[in-house]
């Protein structure tokens, strides 16, 4: 059976290219339930083009809808809060993932005992035309093959080590920068983009190093390739959210992260990660 026949439900859904990858799954009929949909066929989607767009379906009022949507997909990642994340601008932020600042690069957890396969995000209320708030997405199988051989061997080189302490956790992760993707070994990256030059405007910064290099020149040249790379048109995909969203992602190859918004606005995302199977132990946690 086709992915475009397993999604059939009482009107086929619309499936359409996104740029430069992914894919989107739009509703004929606004607001028929997600739930419909095979997650089968959803699950392959997302495995082959790294990213799914789900649009125009009904929504979930509550955490708890979006919780149990996402046990359809697999096993849940549980947090002190629970599985849901709420992504919302906090008035006094302890963490950048509760401000309205850019967030660089980055792949999900990195700090925890299994790393999520999929992330499924919500859009409970989008942050308004001309307000920013994009998650951004790079495909970093793609960086790969698209990389000259000098700067795939530079960067092949290079070991990070990242330490990040917040209210959930107080961890420490040392990963190669190019490494293998955990089910198929396609070559991707595991990166946390620095926050140089964000000053104190970004909030609680991460604890960067990365060993392997010869010099500050290589190291220079690592960031700098790697940002030019990751935010390049061809391997970067920026979400616009529309409320009512949901977006689908590898988090085994993909990083993410957000592009600054107006503060205020009310941007309100929530998160679920999903784990893969069986659940993947995170190779490089080292507390």
């Amino acid at each position: 059976m086709t992915v475009d026949r397993a999604l059939a439900c009482v009107e086929r859904p619309r499936i359409t290219a996104l740029k430069p990858f992914g894919v989107a799954v739009r509703a004929v009929i606004r607001g028929r339930p997600v739930s419909e949909l095979s997650v089968t066929a959803l699950r392959t989607l997302v495995r082959e083009h790294r990213l799914l767009l789900l649009r125009d379906f009904a929504g979930f009022a509550e955490p708890a809808e979006l919780s149990a949507y996402g046990e359809r997909w697999g096993q849940l990642s549980v947090w002190p809060f629970g599985t849901v994340l709420e992504l919302v601008q906090q008035p006094t932020p302890a963490d950048h993932i509760f401000d309205h600042s850019h967030m660089p690069m980055h792949w999900d957890g990195m700090y925890r005992e299994h790393i999520p396969e999929f992330q499924i995000f919500q859009c409970v209320h989008a942050p308004g035309e001309g307000n920013g708030g994009e998650t951004t997405f790079s495909d970093t199988a793609a960086v790969l093959t698209h990389a000259n051989p000098a700067t795939r061997t530079l960067w092949s080189r290079a070991i990070g080590t990242y330490h990040r302490k917040m209210e959930y956790y107080d961890s420490t992760c040392v990963s190669p920068v190019v490494t293998t993707h955990p089910v198929h070994g396609t070559p991707v990256i595991r990166y946390n983009e620095p926050t140089t030059g964000a000053g104190d405007a970004f909030v609680n910064h991460p604890d960067l190093e990365f060993a392997g290099l010869t010099d500050d020149r290589e190291l220079a040249e690592l960031h700098r390739g790697l940002r030019a790379a990751l935010y390049d048109p061809s391997h970067l995909y920026a979400h616009t959210w529309r409320t009512g969203d949901l977006v689908v992602t590898d988090n085994y190859t993909l990083l993410h992260g957000r592009n600054a918004y107006t503060s205020g606005a009310p941007r309100h995302l929530r998160r679920v990660q999903v784990l893969g199977e069986p659940p993947l132990a995170n190779p490089g946690l080292v507390r």
